[in-house]
């Protein structure tokens, strides 16, 4: 009988945890408007658009999963851990607000030089000229965007505090067991990562359809800007 009862709390944390990952993630526009919008800008494929926004949620989770585990094996209060995640949102704010005012600067610049949008691309690939074999420099200012957009994206979200998971989901599993908090952790995971999944990707479809050849130019600056008002909202707390 009292298996039956863990068990059937356990389901139920399950399932919460379900509810409250995708609720969580769909009110938190920053978890699928930067990515919609470097998609856009950078004219990333479907496939990578869909591994960098994989690869930013899973860091996502694993950053308050590890905070979490650490606090349940270390006996930490959960007031404390939450004012540990509060300082990390208040972080995670401000990392987005500078990767935008980076990443729209830089998208200025570019929108600003003599080479036409056309000729970047997201690799570089060497071009010859008049049979020197010289780089061409299209492809060479194109490649760090191409690199540093991503992986910039990924560390923000690491730092970046999924605030229910600990003290609503986390330390309630531990009084069942440790796989107990594995299975919440796993659940609320899945549903962040899905939710994020099919937000940008019902979005960037959606975009697909909107063509501003006035503004192609600079794409990069809007996607900068829209990274910064996400920050700005997570500071004030939207």
């Amino acid at each position: 009988m009292a298996t039956e009862l863990i068990s059937s709390e356990i389901a139920i944390l399950c399932l919460t945890a379900l509810s409250i990952g995708a609720i969580h993630t769909i009110l938190g526009p920053d978890h699928y408007l930067p990515f919609v919008a470097m998609s856009k800008a950078g004219g990333w494929t479907a496939r990578k658009t869909l591994g960098v926004t994989v690869a930013c949620g899973l860091g996502h989770v694993a950053g308050s999963v590890a905070i979490g585990a650490a606090g349940l094996l270390l006996g930490i209060a959960v007031m404390q851990l939450e004012t540990f995640e509060g300082f990390r949102g208040e972080l995670a704010g401000w990392l987005l607000i500078g990767f935008g005012l980076a990443y729209a600067a830089w998208g200025v610049i570019r929108g600003l030089g003599d080479i036409p949008p056309s000729q970047f691309h997201p690799h570089a690939h060497p071009h010859a000229h008049g049979g020197a074999g010289i780089a061409a420099p299209a492809a060479a200012m194109a490649t760090p965007a191409a690199v540093w957009a991503p992986w910039t994206a990924f560390l923000v979200f690491v730092f970046g505090p999924c605030e229910p998971l600990i003290p609503l989901l986390m330390y309630p599993a531990a009084k069942s067991s440790y796989g107990a908090v594995a299975a919440v952790a796993a659940a609320f995971a899945l549903a962040t990562v899905v939710t994020m999944v099919a937000a940008v990707m019902a979005m960037r479809y959606g975009l697909s359809f909107v063509q501003m050849p006035a503004l192609g130019r600079f794409g990069h600056a809007l996607a900068g800007l829209a990274i910064l008002m996400c920050g700005v909202l997570v500071k004030i707390g939207l």
